[in-house]
């Protein structure tokens, strides 16, 4: 994919994976070195792949095993809850009816900022893992000892609501099958996996044969491989490449893909070229995307008793600055809509306070130019001179 910044590269590929249920990681092209130099090597994308293949079929088996789960986790707070809770009912109300009660207030959240002392597994040390950041795979001492070692825990005074999270999570691990799951992951990373290279202009060689520019087209070598098809070794399995969807991008500014190696080209047969974003675009973006910035800063300042009104007219007025924007300073796409939106509404964020009565505030052209008046003379012109 080749495109300006902000044309929306990386939301196609996030889209993509959304739609099919796809595991994606999106990694930047400049944060990996040649093998034999410090940093990160190409094979840990497959690795971090690998562990986002398992955090998506985990997520889903504990969506089937809710249920079960939320009902062992709310008996797990009762017992913990017990004591404390009984001392202050009623001498009369019997052991069930307590913890009835107990149940009812958990689940109407009455509870949850009630501190309870549970036991909680230790955090994780990151000193227990070996060779990490050498571009070895990552090795937890725990899980090489699996299950002859128990998970040391501590007790710990926590928010009754905290406590559910991390008993809930405990509780659907022991209804799911982890091996089951491992093999899923591995399955859908070697079936319906998608890497997506951003920055991928960024390790260019100009063929100097000195300097940074030798490691560049090191990682372009190193990727060769992984796109065309090979084995990498996971703490779940060795993975196959072959059939995982290596998606590139980059803005190409001042570089062509010419510049990148002749074999790395062959890999990324199918060239997409993006084109800047429209007015059009702009207006649809702030019109009829489900979390627009629009629908953002109504509910933002609704909180403070500031309610917008985004008229058409001013909708249409927000775009064509910031298309004018784009095209005489840097154009960073639909990034541009953050810094003018934050510009068009200082002033009302600023000065909103919540201690006042309902203020409605219609945005529309005059209240756009009369607050993006500034932006517009402030545009520099000085890259069309010669």
């Amino acid at each position: 994919m080749v495109g300006p910044t902000g044309v929306g590269k990386t939301e196609i590929a996030r889209r993509l994976a959304k739609l099919v249920k796809a595991p994606l990681v999106k990694v930047e092209a400049t944060k990996f070195t040649e093998v034999g130099y410090v940093g990160r090597d190409v094979e840990s994308i497959i690795r971090d792949l690998a562990e986002v293949s398992v955090r998506l079929v985990k997520k889903e088996r504990f969506d089937e095993v809710h249920e079960k789960a939320e009902k062992a986790t709310y008996e797990r707070l009762i017992t913990a809850l017990f004591a404390q809770y009984k001392a202050k009912c009623p001498e009369n109300l019997s052991d069930a009816e307590v913890r009835e009660k107990i149940l009812d207030d958990l689940k109407n959240h009455r509870l949850d900022n009630e501190i309870v002392e549970v036991e909680v597994p230790e955090e994780h040390n990151p000193q227990s893992n070996m060779m990490q950041g050498m571009g070895m795979m990552e090795i937890n001492i725990g899980e090489m000892l699996g299950g002859i070692l128990p998970k040391r825990k501590k007790r710990k005074k926590i928010a009754v609501v905290d406590a559910e999270h991390i008993f809930l999570s405990e509780e659907s691990e022991k209804l799911i099958d982890m091996d089951n799951v491992s093999t899923e992951a591995v399955r859908r990373v070697e079936q319906d996996g998608i890497v997506f290279i951003d920055e991928i202009d960024k390790i260019t060689g100009k063929g100097g044969g000195h300097g940074p520019d030798v490691s560049r087209e090191g990682v372009q070598r190193d990727l060769l491989p992984i796109v065309e098809g090979s084995t990498v070794t996971t703490k779940y399995g060795p993975i196959r490449t072959d059939f995982i969807l290596f998606i590139a991008a980059g803005a190409f500014h001042f570089a062509k893909i010419e510049d990148l190696t002749p074999e790395l080209q062959g890999r990324f047969p199918i060239v997409v070229n993006l084109n800047s974003i429209t007015y059009d675009d702009f207006v649809k973006i702030l019109s009829d995307t489900q979390n627009s910035l629009l629908k953002q800063y109504t509910e933002l300042l609704a909180v403070d008793n500031i309610k917008l009104n985004f008229e058409k007219d001013g909708i249409e007025e927000i775009a064509k600055i910031a298309v004018l924007a784009n095209e005489t300073n840097e154009n960073i796409g639909a990034r541009r809509l953050h810094s003018i939106m934050e510009t068009l509404l200082e002033d009302v964020s600023f000065n909103a306070t919540g201690d006042h009565p309902i203020i409605e505030i219609n945005v529309n052209k005059e209240y756009v130019d009369e607050h993006l008046s500034n932006i517009c003379k402030k545009f520099d012109l000085s890259k069309y001179i010669l």
